[in-house]
């Protein structure tokens, strides 16, 4: 019969323990990889133009786990976007238009990282305070800028490839500020996306994608 020297048993033991303590989205910032748009709930289809459009918003914590940031606490959506071309030419999206329409026609353009910083240094307050000997008051720490954090979700997840070759889909994430629109900020809204073009050069017909198809 075989044995394993308890020094062995408990290496093994150590780190099961340590893998099955290992929180799913622990070091996996990726983009996930995409399936077809028309898989999705939230999707539009432009069959002449043999395009489908699909729109994932990540609205939970469980979902929010794959960024390095708490974007949704900080009231930002992150919209995750797949485009399929099933089309036999390439798509450009170089000059395309991807708004953000929320309930109350609010058109909000996609944030850039700076948006996204501005606001989080703001909320983190003026850091944490040191106390010294009386009378004089508390100094204050300069807060932790969480830029690094914000520019690699971005430079990581952002959605990236401007032109979408035959036959294939690509994805990528873009981020809305929807702070203000109550506690519901996608009832209603829609994803639109305006100025996309095929390869001579030639705008396709504007996409809209609405997100009560999500629920």
């Amino acid at each position: 019969m075989f044995l394993v020297q308890r020094p062995r048993l408990l290496a093994v033991l150590a780190l099961a323990l340590s893998v099955a303590s290992t929180p799913l989205f622990a070091s996996s910032h990726k983009i996930p990889k995409p399936k077809e748009a028309a898989t999705y709930p939230c999707h539009a289809v432009h069959p002449n133009e043999h395009v489908t459009i699909a729109a994932e918003p990540y609205d939970t914590p469980e979902k929010g786990k794959l960024f390095r940031v708490d974007y949704l606490e900080n009231g930002f959506m992150p919209i995750y976007l797949v485009v399929t071309n099933n089309g036999d030419h390439p798509i450009s999206l170089d000059q395309a238009r991807i708004d953000f329409l929320s309930a109350h026609d609010d058109r909000i353009p996609a944030a850039v990282p700076r948006d996204v910083e501005r606001r989080m240094t703001h909320i983190h307050g003026p850091g944490a305070r040191i106390p010294l000997p009386a009378p004089l008051p508390p100094l204050r720490k300069k807060p932790k800028s969480p830029d690094k954090k914000i520019e690699q979700d971005f430079n990581d997840l952002e959605y990236s490839d401007a032109t979408v070759l035959p036959h294939s889909t690509r994805a990528g994430f873009f981020f809305y500020d929807v702070q203000g629109l109550g506690d519901h900020p996608l009832k209603g809204g829609h994803l639109t996306l305006r100025d996309l073009r095929d390869s001579s050069g030639n705008p396709l017909v504007d996409f809209d994608i609405p997100f009560d198809k999500c629920f």
